[in-house]
């Protein structure tokens, strides 16, 4: 029987410890190659796993991708998750999300250590260029999800709303109203949400006894976390919290988890605004997921809890509602994925998506990078060479970095 490369032919096993270290260095190499952000590594991880190696059939992997947009968090690392867990169970899931990870993580958390040394002239140009292709990174981010998830007057107008909502009321309690507000009305306006055209029935790689378990887990940790850290004062506590309630709470991907984290990060003090959109913009340039991200903002704040092992428990906490509500997810797909409510429900979250990173584009992105009117031309510039021109994120955030970097000595 003819089977694709890296594929096993139907009925053969692999150990389960080979499998797994064949799921960390099939991903650890998409880890390291895979930039310019979520929606990309959707198309790599098809041609990698669908197309290469065979893994998942286009209606397996349509089916892994559905369910991932239906959860909070980062979508294109929960693929991968389920990727993993589909082809080596827990362990695969694991390997999955650290050979994806790893790469961009490190790198984070290097940078984190040099996050002092973003000040005076060469510093501050530097910084200011990360910031300016940051800017462009998140307008070119809201265009594209705007053209897919807020067409039509019904999407368009909730996208609208929120923004502008979002805009006036700030900070995490206003955007999670703003989701809620964005289920209940695609519930009730969008029950007309199509299937995806390439869906197939599969069955369930958990069982429910273990999914149920997953989801327990995850619920009692969002709310027991929060109260440890409260009760014992405990700065490492109080660091998870905010990392695992951010990762837990954030729909649409990467792009999304910057105006949650810049409330709970910036607006207490832990770190300076300029440094915070810095790292923001040197996560770009980089591989893999953008929720590393957060290994840069636990290593370099202020915080007491901050250098290797802040950053480390940035990470890990971020990730962990994803590795919970993943495999806690697949069996009740199963059930709801036949439910109109259920499709129109997501539509309207993916909507109101749009409209947040909108509102997140004005404040804090342009508010806190626009400093002069030649900003709003470097802005643009970055954005023709990203979305026009079609140059990798990377390239043009290091561009822009060094360009600003060398004007202002």
């Amino acid at each position: 029987m003819k089977t694709v490369e890296g594929a096993m032919p139907a009925g053969e096993s692999r150990p389960p410890a080979a499998a797994a270290w064949e799921v960390f260095t099939a991903f650890l190499g998409q880890g390291l190659t895979a930039f310019g952000g979520p929606m990309a590594h959707l198309g790599y991880f098809r041609r990698e796993f669908v197309e290469r190696r065979g893994w998942v059939t286009e209606g397996q992997f349509a089916e892994l991708l559905a369910i991932c947009q239906f959860l909070p968090g980062p979508a294109s690392s929960q693929l991968g998750m389920a990727l993993g867990l589909r082809r080596a169970g827990a362990a695969g899931m694991l390997a999955a999300f650290a050979g994806f990870t790893l790469p961009a993580a490190t790198a984070m958390l290097a940078l984190a250590y040099a996050a002092p040394a973003m000040s005076g002239e060469w510093g501050s140009g530097w910084l200011h260029g990360l910031k300016v292709a940051a800017a462009a990174v998140v307008l070119q981010a809201l265009i594209a999800m705007a053209r897919t998830l807020a067409r039509g007057p019904v999407r368009a107008g909730m996208a609208i709303g929120a923004g502008l909502g979002l805009m006036i009321a700030t900070g995490p309690v206003a955007q999670i109203f703003a989701l809620a507000a964005g289920a209940a009305f695609g519930l009730a306006m969008l029950r007309d949400e199509a299937m995806p055209a390439e869906a197939e029935t599969t069955s369930s790689p958990v069982r429910p006894g273990v999914a149920m378990a997953a989801f327990v887990t995850f619920a009692v940790l969002l709310a027991a976390v929060p109260l440890a850290a409260q009760l014992l004062q405990s700065p490492m506590l109080a660091l998870a919290s905010v990392f695992y309630r951010t990762g837990a709470l954030v729909f649409g991907g990467g792009h999304v988890v910057l105006p949650l984290l810049h409330s709970e990060v910036v607006d207490r003090g832990w770190m300076d605004a300029d440094v915070f959109l810095a790292g923001y913009g040197a996560v770009q340039a980089l591989p893999g997921p953008l929720f590393s991200f957060a290994a840069f903002v636990g290593g370099a704040q202020t915080f007491a809890a901050g250098g290797w092992a802040g950053g480390l428990v940035a990470l890990v906490a971020i990730f962990l509602p994803s590795l919970l509500l993943v495999p806690a997810a697949l069996p009740v797909w199963d059930v709801l994925r036949a439910h109109p409510a259920a499709r129109g429900a997501v539509a309207g979250l993916n909507a109101v998506v749009v409209g947040l990173l909108a509102a997140a584009l004005w404040d804090p992105v342009l508010t806190e990078t626009v400093e002069r009117p030649s900003d709003w031309a470097l802005v643009a510039a970055a954005w023709v060479f990203l979305a026009i021109a079609k140059l990798p994120p990377w390239l043009v955030v290091v561009g822009f970095a060094a360009a600003t970097g060398v004007m202002t000595r």
